[in-house]
């Protein structure tokens, strides 16, 4: 790497992330969802006839599914015309199963991660790294200690042909499947990318292993598909990384994401998002946890013009527990609409959620949340904390909780805060010293902390840097 990226890297996260190259596609698609267009993507992967049948199945639900137009408050959506959408973009890379020598990759892919930090943090202190470029994953690469453990960690596309019993049965089908919502059902017919994670029972990666998506072609959609199972008594950290340059048109996000955690295995979900100003960031996200096994989420969205983003746990086996951690960034015309769903279906289940958002310049924030504990699910415990930070009257902060108790036997708490940065708390802190935008960043960064300890630190400098230049509207 030259000293001139390594600089980038290390110091401007503004031009590491709005830069954007000129687009070279070996495949693109026509724009819109049509069957021809979903054929196009399954022939060009060389599909199996079941995985096609699978996407047209997704389609015709697409196609008798309406919009989400109901909920209170969520995002305006009028303006997102999926007829206008590329689907499918394959970049020209001569390996379709994606480089294993980051060397083999063409200079402008090369220096589009390098930008973004990708190759060093590899080298630093991961496992396996993934990276995905417009609709298909161009790098991957799992060091030789976990894969002679068993461990499993290839694109998707790898997964439908070298594994394809597990993806049979775990692929849309208990999960997430495509009759579950809208853009569940869009994603289920177009997807394309993606990780394919598999531990076996008793293994414990030590170190992260990291996807990162990165859209570069204006007016493209992207819908990388990620899978994750860890057997008994395995643990695993995923993190993944999203971003996106500025465009003058419309993009759109829509993955989706499994997880199943096996008896007693553990299993933390990592994602920082920072998507351009242009971009709808529509996911859907679901872990299905067994008997003491725990699942964690850790989300920090920002960047997009709207975002509805609300990771989903099952807690289907006794002492099973999840713990979901999540902040959003709101500037001007941003409407991010995040939060947690909990299902305790077991007994002695026990659910954290801890939300933070912050907004300004007219922006929205919305905690969006579901609790459900059923019947039989007796001593069962589950905790919501949603507060919320505003710079400015205009700006906006909703928290919408749900909370379905059908069990009587249960401890549930709930917990909402709202306010603005306190003239008085900026005025200390200048009076130690500090301008105006430093008092408030250090604000900011006490307000976030309980997210960030959560992240690699080489996450929590970058998510605070991200932060930082939202504050200074200088991203998006």
């Amino acid at each position: 790497m030259s000293s001139e990226q390594d600089q980038l890297k290390e110091t401007n996260t503004e031009e590491r992330f709005a830069f954007k190259k000129e687009e070279s596609a070996a495949v693109k698609s026509d724009k819109g969802l049509t069957e021809e267009v979903v054929r196009l993507i399954s022939d060009d992967k060389d599909e199996p006839d079941w995985m096609l049948d699978r996407r047209l199945r997704a389609l015709e639900h697409w196609q008798n599914m309406p919009m989400p137009t109901d909920w209170p408050g969520q995002p305006d959506l009028t303006e997102l015309d999926v007829g206008e959408i590329v689907p499918y973009i394959r970049p020209d890379v001569d390996k379709r199963a994606g480089a294993d020598d980051w060397d083999d990759l063409p200079d402008e892919i090369q220096d589009t991660f390098e930008k973004l930090g990708i190759p060093e943090a590899e080298r630093k202190a991961l496992s396996g790294v993934g990276a995905q470029y417009e609709s298909e994953v161009v790098y991957q690469n799992m060091q030789e200690q976990w894969e002679e453990k068993g461990v499993v960690f290839c694109n998707m596309d790898e997964a439908v042909r070298e594994h394809p019993e597990l993806v049979k049965e775990y692929f849309m089908t208990s999960c997430v499947p495509p009759s579950d919502n809208k853009f569940a059902a869009l994603h289920g017919a177009v997807w394309s990318g993606g990780s394919f994670v598999y531990v076996p029972e008793d293994v414990t990666v030590e170190m992260p292993v990291q996807a990162y998506f990165r859209m570069n072609s204006e007016g493209m959609g992207q819908f990388e598909h990620t899978l994750i199972i860890a057997e008994e008594g395995s643990e695993v950290h995923y993190i993944e990384g999203c971003s996106a340059p500025k465009y003058g048109s419309h993009n759109l996000h829509s993955g989706g994401v499994e997880v199943f955690v096996g008896e007693d295995a553990h299993v933390q979900y990592s994602t920082v998002q920072n998507w351009s100003k242009n971009t709808y960031n529509l996911n859907t996200k679901r872990a299905i946890v067994e008997k003491g096994g725990r699942m964690e989420w850790v989300s920090g969205s920002m960047g997009s013009k709207a975002t509805m983003l609300y990771p989903c746990t099952i807690l289907k086996g006794r002492n099973a527990s999840a713990n979901n951690i999540t902040i959003a960034f709101a500037g001007e015309g941003q409407n991010i609409d995040t939060g947690a769903k909990v299902y305790h279906n077991a007994p002695h289940t026990k659910s954290t959620i801890e939300s933070k958002s912050i907004s300004k310049d007219g922006g929205r924030t919305n905690y969006r949340g579901l609790v459900h504990i059923s019947e039989g699910a007796e001593h069962s415990s589950t905790s919501v904390e949603c507060d919320a930070l505003m710079f400015d009257n205009e700006s906006t902060s909703d928290t919408m909780p749900y909370m379905e108790i059908d069990e009587s036997k249960v401890d549930v708490a709930h917990e909402a805060t709202v306010g603005k940065i306190g003239d008085e708390d900026v005025f200390y802190l200048q009076s130690r010293g500090l301008d105006d935008d430093d008092a408030k960043q250090m604000i900011v960064s006490g307000f976030i902390e309980p997210i960030t300890e959560e992240l690699p630190i080489e996450y929590a400098v970058e998510l605070n840097r991200l932060i930082e230049l939202e504050m200074e509207g200088s991203l998006g």
